[in-house]
């Protein structure tokens, strides 16, 4: 059996625990540069608020209503989120954190030894008391399952926190009342080609005969088919390794020199860089892109609306002979990528990096040109790196480059809480 702990409405949660009025009130928390709404509360969905709608645009339902609002603060977000996964992490063996508000639990083994619904309710309560963040946990045999559990947990407050769908019965009802297009694997390709078909439920998927599966779907549509019926399939780490890594943002300001897209493209990297070696990857192609114009002023007004020049390259990619997560290289990388396509001149309102071509880090080809010889020796300096900054906070150490403490493309937050857990100049302060 396999657990989710998806954490509810985590962004607004993680507000709310530092804003204790706030509890039971609309809340919505925002993307770069404020711009649109990336999290929001139920209440704040009554109110007509949807994830993605510019702020601007619904500035009036925000003031009219008291819905309070908030800068997006991933750093203050992923501080709360490892002390969520702490406390499964002390409570079940083996767990697997699959995005910052969601973890797999593995409890093969644990049903000989105890309850499920309970462990997972007592489990709940816990992080609840710990961190004050809410969670809805699904227990099922597979994967797919155990999400759409966590589903139903969330939405049916009668379940206490943790939907466990341990039976034959219990899943066939779960994929009766499931929409189609939320469950996990099923994007939109494989949607309207389940409709076409005249599929429009997780249980008519689930019904049809494997010969039909593997002749009308590709391997994940397939693997979805079995997970849907009880067979557990889907290893998320590896879907997680092969994945793309992008880290990108709007300026605060339209940049046009040189130095200041440099600084981005070097934050970036090196944030890339790091995710890389947090999951034990390397990769071999660096790919920088840049955006002019075609962007909405921060204060709502569309009078500013940028014509972007058609004419103008706006993406490099440099492959790298031999694939590596060291920052160094890799940001070395991304500046090149960057020179190649930078216009003087040019104003833009974003840059990124994506790292692609992800190979296991425990099988790297090497290249009889390499032109670095000290690849254990960086690879030493790196792991150093990545330990101070996890003591001492994140850019302790840092490439000069990548300094963005006072560059003027560094996104706004004019709703942005303070760093609660990782800047001990920012702890709360209690007057008595």
């Amino acid at each position: 059996m396999y657990a989710l702990v998806d954490c509810n409405s985590f962004f607004c949660s993680v507000e709310r625990v530092f804003h204790p009025g706030l509890h039971n009130s609309p809340v919505c928390v925002l993307s770069s540069n404020d711009g649109c709404i990336v999290a929001l509360t139920p209440e704040a969905k009554k109110m007509g608020l949807r994830r993605g709608d510019p702020l601007f645009k619904v500035i009036d339902i925000v003031r009219n209503n008291n819905v309070r609002v908030f800068s997006g603060n991933i750093r203050l977000y992923a501080a709360m989120s490892k002390r969520v996964v702490s406390i499964l992490r002390h409570s079940v063996h083996h767990v697997e954190n699959y995005s910052i508000d969601e973890s797999f639990c593995d409890l093969r083994g644990y049903e000989t030894h105890c309850d499920l619904e309970t462990m997972m309710r007592s489990i709940a309560n816990r992080i609840v008391q710990w961190t004050d963040i809410p969670v809805s946990v699904g227990v099922a045999p597979t994967k797919t399952l155990a999400k759409m559990g966590s589903k139903f947990a969330k939405t049916y407050p009668g379940y206490r926190s943790v939907c466990m769908i341990d039976t034959d019965d219990k899943r066939r009802k779960a994929l009766s009342m499931f929409a189609l297009d939320d469950v996990w694997g099923i994007g939109r390709h494989t949607l309207n080609r389940l409709t076409y078909y005249g599929i429009h439920t997780p249980l008519q998927f689930a019904d049809k005969s494997e010969t039909w599966v593997r002749t009308h779907l590709h391997k994940p549509g397939v693997q979805t088919w079995l997970e849907l019926n009880g067979t557990d399939c889907i290893d998320t780490a590896e879907r997680l390794r092969h994945q793309t890594i992008c880290t990108s943002r709007s300026f605060g300001t339209k940049i046009s020199d040189l130095a200041s897209l440099q600084s981005s493209v070097a934050t970036f990297a090196s944030s890339c860089a790091g995710k890389l070696r947090s999951q034990h990857s390397v990769a071999s192609a660096v790919t920088v892109f840049l955006c002019a114009g075609c962007a909405y002023e921060s204060n709502g007004s569309d009078s500013n609306v940028a014509e972007p020049d058609e004419s103008v390259s706006n993406m490099a990619t440099t492959t790298l002979i031999v694939p590596t997560s060291d920052t160094i290289e890799i940001t070395a990388a991304a500046l090149r990528a960057l020179v190649a396509i930078y216009r003087p001149g040019t104003c833009y309102r974003k840059s990124g990096v994506i790292l692609g071509s992800i190979t296991s880090a425990t099988s790297v080809q090497t290249d009889l040109f390499d032109t670095i010889g000290c690849r254990p020796q960086r690879s030493c300096l790196m792991n150093a790196i990545d330990s101070i900054n996890l003591r001492y906070g994140p850019k302790t150490v840092h490439l000069g480059i990548a300094d963005d403490r006072l560059q003027q493309w560094r996104a706004k937050g004019e709703y942005r809480s303070p760093d609660y857990l990782t800047d001990i100049n920012q702890i709360p302060v209690i007057h008595i």
